[in-house]
This record gives structure tokens, sequence and C-alpha cells, in this order.
């Protein structure tokens, strides 16, 4: 697919002055729902874009910001679209009819494996996995993960990944005089493939960091002292 709509950038690279963020968005939304879609065709070209000068703003580091915000927002937005229709659909409707969303019943069936082997945490990780990034929203609908944590996970996974892939984009557009969007692309998915097992392992790392510290305040209070008023000081000594 990837290939298919490498053709398409031009396209959008001539309405970025103008539409780029709303186009980042859309596109995002799409990338993060059901609909399969590689997010590198839109984030590295973005942060291309950004760095020189060609989107909404013309300030490399202004449009990049942008750039990230409008494709964090759209991933939530279409994981949204995932937990929802998990949530209101249930097992047996996307078992039965999910095929025709282009998920199919081992496909659902393995999120939802992963899900409950490795917890809500998941929703954070594999944000960061391709084939299963878009689809760890579903178990969480399904096991009507709290919207709130589910935000923050998927937010917070979603953002990293973003972020490194108009990073990617925006060093192209600052170290390359003449490049096609192919190449861009191309070279894009080259750097975050060789890289993807340490983004990873430092995600873990810290997310299991975050869960130990969390456990720690809350584990690690004590218990809570109640002053009766009869016990307060008399304000006159």
């Amino acid at each position: 697919m990837t290939e298919q709509l490498i053709q398409y950038i031009e396209w959008g690279a001539a309405q970025a002055p103008v539409w780029g963020l709303l186009i980042v968005f859309a596109l995002m939304t799409i990338e993060s729902s059901f609909i399969p879609f590689p997010s590198e065709v839109v984030m590295i070209p973005a942060g291309f874009l950004a760095a020189r000068g060609e989107m909404t703003f013309g300030q490399g580091g202004l449009d990049a910001s942008a750039a990230v915000a409008a494709g964090i927002l759209g991933s939530l937005v279409g994981a949204y679209i995932n937990y929802f229709l998990a949530l209101w659909l249930g097992r047996p409707f996307l078992h039965k009819y999910g095929k025709y969303f282009f998920l199919s019943p081992p496909t659902v069936q393995r999120a939802e494996e992963i899900f409950l082997e490795y917890g809500p945490g998941t929703t954070f990780v594999c944000r960061l996995l391709p084939a299963i990034r878009q689809l760890i929203s579903i178990p969480a609908g399904l096991a009507r993960m709290p919207l709130g944590i589910f935000t923050f996970c998927t937010g917070l996974g979603a953002g990293i990944w973003v972020i490194v892939l108009t990073a990617i984009g925006y060093y192209f557009g600052l170290k390359t005089v003449d490049m096609s969007y192919a190449d861009l692309v191309h070279r894009g998915k080259d750097i975050l493939n060789a890289n993807l097992v340490w983004i990873v392992a430092g995600c873990v790392v810290f997310f299991a960091l975050y869960v130990y510290v969390h456990k720690k305040i809350m584990h690690g209070r004590g218990p809570v002292v109640t002053v009766e008023a009869d016990d307060m000081p008399s304000p006159r000594g």
C-alpha cells in the first residue's frame, strides 16, 4: 500500500501551505482506525515540509510542532473509533462482521490475546508496533478499559510514534537539497526499522518505571489520621 500512496504525496505537499494540518489530522485519523494506512507516508513528509518552511506557518519549529499536535489528535480520534465500536458492538458482532471492516476474526482474537496477557499497558507500547498498533484499541474497548487511562496510554504511545516520524522527516528536510518523496519515505522507514527495537525497549522501560513508581506512591501512603474537632487546640492557647 505504501508504494501506491507515495504518488499522492506530491499532491498533498502542494496543498500543505493551506490544508497541511487538516490533511495530517484526517489521514492520521484513518491510520489509527481499522482502515489499513501507513503513518510513514503522512508524518515523515509533514516533518520534511515543515523543515523547509512549506507548511502552514512557514516556520520550521512551529510547523513541526503543529504537525505533531495534529497527528496525535488524529491518532486519538481514530483510536476512539475502534474503542467505541468495540464497546458498543461487542465481540460477537466483530467476529461475525469484522471482515467487512478489514478486521478478520483471527486478527481481532490475536489483538485481544495480547491485551489480556500483558494488560492495559499494551495500549501504550503497541502504539509503536506495526500491524498491531491500530488494532490494540479494539480489545481495550471490549474490556471496557477506563476512557481516561485509555486516552493517556494511547496519546502517549501515539505521541512518541508521531514525534519520531516527524523528526525523521525534519532531519531529511534540513540535510538534503533534493530528494524525491519516494526516497524520503523509504529512507525514513529504513531508519525507523533499524532503531525500532531501541525505541520500543526504551518505552517499555519507561512504562515499567511509571508502574513501579505509581505502585510505590499508592501503596506507600501511611494510614490517614483524622482529627476530631474536640482535639483541635484552642485559638486562645
